[in-house]
C-alpha cells in the first residue's frame, strides 16, 4: 500500500467527496438502523456551498480519494465534521491523519469540537486517543444519541 497524502480539497472534488461520505456513513446508518443521518441526506448543492467557508481536506492513495474531513471556525472553536474514510481503506490510520491535519489547519482555534453517534465505539476510541473528551449528549432520533466531544489547546 502506498502512503496516503492529505491535501486541501477544491470544489472540483465535491462530487467524489460527497460520494465517499455517503458510502462511509451508509455503513454507520446500518449500525443504527437509521438512514436519515444528515451526511446521507446532504445534497450536492449544499455540500458544494461548504467550500465557501470551510476548509475541506482529502486523503489520497495515489490519485484516489480515500478520506475526507472538514472544519470551520465558530468563535474561537473549530467545528470538525464529516470525517469519513472509505470502508476498504479503514484501519490504516487515515482517520487519525485527517483529524490531526484539520487541527493543524486551524492554528488560531483554542478548541475543537465534533460529534459522533453513541454506538460508534471505534470512532469514540479514536477521538479519545487524540485527546477529545465528551462534554454532552443529545438525542438526534429514537435510535441515535449524539456524543459531543471537545479538545482544547493549551
Amino acid at each position: 500500500m502506498s502512503p496516503v497524502r492529505i491535501e486541501v480539497a477544491t470544489v472540483a472534488d465535491a462530487d467524489a467527496l460527497l460520494a465517499l461520505i455517503k458510502c462511509a456513513f451508509t455503513a454507520v446508518a446500518g449500525q443504527y438502523g437509521d438512514h436519515s443521518l444528515p451526511p446521507l441526506l446532504e445534497t450536492a448543492e449544499a455540500f458544494r456551498s461548504r467550500f465557501s467557508d470551510h476548509i475541506i481536506l482529502k486523503a489520497l492513495d495515489g490519485d484516489r480519494i480515500v478520506g475526507t474531513v472538514l472544519g470551520v471556525m465558530e468563535g474561537d472553536s473549530c467545528l470538525v465534521g464529516r470525517l469519513a474514510v472509505e470502508p476498504e481503506s479503514q484501519g490504516r490510520g487515515i482517520g487519525r491523519a485527517l483529524a490531526s491535519a484539520i487541527e493543524e489547519r486551524f492554528p488560531d482555534a483554542r478548541r475543537f469540537e465534533l460529534f459522533t453517534g453513541h454506538l460508534s465505539a471505534e470512532t469514540l476510541g479514536l477521538y479519545a486517543s487524540l485527546g477529545y473528551t465528551e462534554f454532552r449528549r443529545a438525542e438526534a432520533s429514537e435510535r441515535v444519541t449524539l456524543v459531543f466531544l471537545e479538545k482544547t489547546r493549551d
